[in-house]
Formats: C-alpha cells, sequence, structure tokens
C-alpha cells in the first residue's frame, strides 16, 4: 500500500509522486473523494486536473495539489469572514531522476498558482549553475538577484541544484546559496523557489548547508517509473505523432522496459529515454519504407518490431 505524505521532524511534507508496491505492508491512509472538485465553484482545479490527468504517474501529485488547492481556498473564505489566514511558504525542493516529470509539474503549479492568484505571473524560470554562479566576487551575488528578478511572480526552478554545493568553502555557487536564501525569507510571498536534482545528490547537498532543508516545507519524491508506466508513456508519445505499434513491437518493448528498470537508475531518463527511443524508431521506420517503396497508410502509421533498435 502506499503511504504517499510524510511529516518530518522539521515541519517538512514528503511526498512520493508514484510509487512501486513494497513488500512491507504499510499503514493504510485513508482516501478522500475530493467530491469538490467537480463543483463548478472549482473550475480553476478542474482546467488543472486536466492536465494532470493527461499525465502518466503522478497519482501522489495530483492528490498533493488537490490538498494545496483547497488550502489556498479555505484561506481566502476564512479572510472573507474576518478569521486569521496566515501566509504558508510554498518553495519546494524536488528529487528524482530526469525525465520524471520535475519541470512538467512546475510548470502546473506555476499555472495552479496563477489562478488561485497565489502568484500574479505564474511564470517558470529554468536556470542551472551557469545561470547563478559568475566568474569573479559579486559577479555571482548579482547574476542570481537578475534571475529572482525575472521569476517574481512566478517560479524559479533550478534543476541540479547540488552542483551549487561542489566547489567546496572558496567556490561561488555557495554566494549563489547565500543570495537565494535572503531573498526566500525577504520576498518569500513574491516568488516560489524550487530545487531539484538527483536524490542522492540533493540528500548530500543539503548536509552541506543544514539550515536549508528546513526552508522548503514540501518536498516531492520522484521516482523512476515502473515498466508498465514506460509501456503508457511510449503509448502515449507515439499516439501525439501519429503513429501506432505493431503487436510484436509492443512485445519488445514491455520486455526491454523490465530489463532497463533492472539495471543502473543512476543513468536511466524514464521519459526522456522513451522518447529518444521512439524518435529513433521512427527514423527505422522511414528507412524500411522507404527502401519498399511502400507508402500505404497503415505501413506509415506502423511502428515494427524491427524498427525498434536498442543500444
Amino acid at each position: 500500500m502506499k503511504q504517499p505524505i510524510r511529516m518530518k521532524d522539521n515541519g517538512q511534507i514528503n511526498v512520493v509522486l508514484h510509487t512501486k508496491n513494497d513488500r512491507i505492508q504499510q499503514p493504510v491512509r485513508e482516501e478522500r473523494s475530493y467530491a469538490w472538485s467537480s463543483s463548478s465553484e472549482h473550475a480553476v482545479l478542474k482546467k488543472v486536473e486536466s492536465e494532470l490527468d493527461a499525465l502518466v504517474g503522478l497519482e501522489d501529485l495530483k492528490k498533493m495539489i488537490r490538498e494545496i488547492y483547497a488550502w489556498i481556498f479555505i484561506s481566502k473564505k476564512r479572510e472573507e469572514s474576518g478569521l486569521k489566514a496566515g501566509k504558508q511558504v510554498l518553495h519546494m525542493m524536488f528529487k528524482g531522476n530526469p525525465g520524471t516529470g520535475k519541470t512538467t509539474a512546475a510548470r502546473i503549479i506555476g499555472k495552479l498558482f496563477f489562478e488561485m492568484k497565489v502568484l500574479s505571473k505564474g511564470h517558470l524560470i529554468e536556470a542551472e549553475r551557469a545561470d547563478l554562479v559568475g566568474e569573479y566576487i559579486g559577479h555571482t551575488a548579482q547574476k542570481t538577484r537578475e534571475l529572482i528578478k525575472k521569476a517574481m511572480g512566478g517560479i524559479l526552478f533550478i534543476d541540479e541544484a547540488y552542483s551549487l554545493g561542489r566547489g567546496g568553502e572558496k567556490d561561488f555557487g555557495k554566494e549563489a546559496i547565500d543570495t537565494l536564501v535572503k531573498h526566500m525569507e525577504d520576498k518569500q510571498n513574491e516568488f516560489i523557489l524550487i530545487l531539484a536534482g538527483y536524490p542522492r545528490e540533493m540528500n548530500h547537498f543539503f548536509t552541506l548547508n543544514p539550515g536549508l532543508e528546513s526552508r522548503f516545507p514540501l518536498v516531492f519524491q520522484f521516482p523512476d517509473y515502473r515498466p508498465e508506466q514506460l509501456m503508457a508513456i511510449a503509448e502515449k508519445m507515439a499516439a501525439e505523432k501519429e503513429y501506432k505499434f505493431s503487436k510484436e513491437a509492443k512485445m519488445k518493448l514491455r520486455e526491454h522496459f523490465a530489463r532497463v528498470r533492472e539495471g543502473n537508475y543512476q543513468t536511466f531518463s524514464n521519459g526522456r529515454y522513451v522518447r529518444n527511443l521512439i524518435e529513433k524508431a521512427t527514423r527505422a521506420q522511414a528507412v524500411r519504407l522507404l527502401n519498399d517503396s511502400n507508402y500505404k497508410y497503415e505501413e506509415l502509421l506502423m511502428i515494427e518490431s524491427r524498427d525498434i533498435q536498442f543500444k
């Protein structure tokens, strides 16, 4: 059974987005129907849910977004009734391997917060170490401040955030961290900071600055996709390009995804891997059809087993 939301001692909410079944029996979490999400009064949530429903997996992200929506909605009702409605810090941490939906989740969260008037713009600014770290003393703080300024009213999404702590005490990455922390406090309700990266590296990164982790009340875990989820992603991506797989091609893919999931997760890129696989298959199909001078509708549509090639 799943136990997707875990409360840590420092007040963080830890969320696992698409977990595999464990042999160890986990405590059962009471499920809620969220019947209110179908109400016309909650059109904003329905709009966001329609985008989430198009994604494979991420079931617990969808549940958590409903809970965040409910908190924002009820806070507004409390304010209208003259009750206290304090601001909640919404900076987030995404831990997961490449291709597990981190950037997509950040974009959808930005849209929700814009529609709920939590953010004035809701846009997403993507950044990495090179966008923050300068070449001389004072340059890093300047670059980081400029990036934060661009993100005002929206989300600043820093991928591979652990790279900011790799150079040690004398590295300019520490200056970027210090600048981010200061603006997280000074402008905590004007933008949302999301730090993302590999789970192991992110865990190590936060040991370098113990006070940093506690500033992120929402921690999302993005585990690797299961074989059946990878297959669902492959069929969805193919359908979007107006292709479909033959019966033999599907069998070949399923067997391959099962083998891949037993391999090295640290180098596996999940959805990105599937996309590259399909693009390679469509090129192989094109060469095959050209050689055969076969341009019938069904043949143009179909990806055969021989078109799917692995390294």
